[in-house]
């Protein structure tokens, strides 16, 4: 599955900077409001050790990560829902990614306008958030007639229905649509409606060097705000992520050290994008090349195939799994094999992190 990842924010707050670093493309960053207008989009490599283990072992050059698309989406203010500063057009780019990565400028520079003249996360993340609703609101308030209309004749629309009056009124009170639908059956109605405040939320704290790793009371305001939302938060600084992306890739590793940074930005937001949206990996691996493929959480082994080719699903017959710590220990598929570490899955498998899959399907 293809996995995107919006960067938004309010105006100068580093969210090209940003983008420029993890991704390496040059998107346009200057200091004034709507540098970028049409959001910029760049595809990174989703980094797996494990992956060269495995390559080792099946003696293969070929290697090929998941992927993760992110798209740097133009600064939000006060009345984007209403079409101020292109607005509209802004909001329509959101709707298209997966998850929100809402960079929150938590650093205090003269020499960098602040859209609103003063740092204040709280007031900044408020502003978005309300914006998101809006449009939401506006949106959801528009199909509701015929929603209705049509649940006259179809009675199975119903629960869509009473789902839509829930969420404007959650929406009317300030509340954002992902707090408002609870269970797994609300969720599925829910992603009908395609909804901005809906989409799962990584607030990145940006800050300046000095204030890495452990951030300040700008970035502990952020992470209040985080854990009060059910969302997940991390610090970051925009103007290091792109000193980094500029050293060669042998020397990264120490300078992250001297940071205190277990790994860079980048790795950072991949790791917590896959736990908010419940994603993780499962394996390819033979002579032609070892091969990541990202699926959600939960997902049996004909779900899993559907992400090499939705044949593999309609004519799945089994899957043949090694799980990876197995393929690591006994140092190949055969040997793995003999040990009785492969085993035979049927439909009702769900698929592990890690694990290494033949699928043996019939079409």
């Amino acid at each position: 599955m293809s996995l995107r990842c919006g960067i938004v924010g309010l105006p100068n707050v580093g969210k090209s900077t940003l983008f420029n670093a993890i991704t390496a493309k040059q998107a346009e960053a200057a200091n004034y409001p709507f540098c970028t207008i049409e959001p910029n989009i760049g595809t990174v490599l989703v980094p797996d050790e494990r992956m060269q283990e495995l390559a080792s072992i099946v003696k293969t050059p070929t290697i090929i990560p998941a992927t993760l698309e992110i798209v740097d989406i133009a600064g939000l203010v006060r009345g984007a829902s209403k079409g101020e500063g292109l607005g509209n057009q802004f909001l329509s780019h959101i709707r298209e990614v997966d998850a929100i990565v809402h960079v929150v400028r938590c650093f205090d520079d003269g020499d960098v306008i602040h859209v609103h003249g003063k740092v204040d996360p709280a007031d900044d993340i408020s502003t978005i958030e309300t914006e998101l609703m809006l449009a939401d609101l506006e949106s959801m308030e528009k199909r509701m007639d015929k929603l209705r209309k049509n649940a006259r004749k179809e009675k199975e629309l119903l629960p869509l229905v009473e789902l839509a009056e829930k969420v404007i009124k959650g929406l009317s009170d300030g509340i954002p649509a992902r707090a408002l639908m609870e269970t797994d059956e609300e969720k599925a109605l829910g992603s009908q409606f395609f909804l901005l405040s809906a989409k799962p939320i990584l607030y990145a704290a940006n800050v300046s060097e000095n204030d890495l790793p452990d951030g300040n009371a700008y970035t502990a305001e952020v992470q209040r705000i985080a854990e009060e939302a059910g969302s997940k938060m991390l610090i970051i600084s925009a103007q290091t992520e792109a000193e980094i992306a500029e050293l060669p890739e042998e020397e990264r590793p120490e300078f992250l050290e001297s940071l205190g940074l277990p790994m860079s930005g980048l790795d950072r937001i991949i790791q917590s994008a896959y736990d908010l949206l419940g994603l993780h990996t499962y394996f390819t691996a033979g002579v032609k090349e070892v091969r990541a493929w990202t699926i959600r959480k939960g997902a049996a082994a004909p779900e899993a195939a559907a992400a090499i080719h939705t044949d593999f699903e309609k004519g799945f017959i089994r899957a043949e799994v090694i799980a990876y710590n197995d393929m690591i220990t006994y140092g190949s598929e055969q040997k793995a094999k003999e040990a009785g570490k492969m085993r035979s899955e049927g439909k009702e498998y769900i698929v592990k992190d890690g694990d290494v899959i033949v699928f043996r399907f019939n079409v």
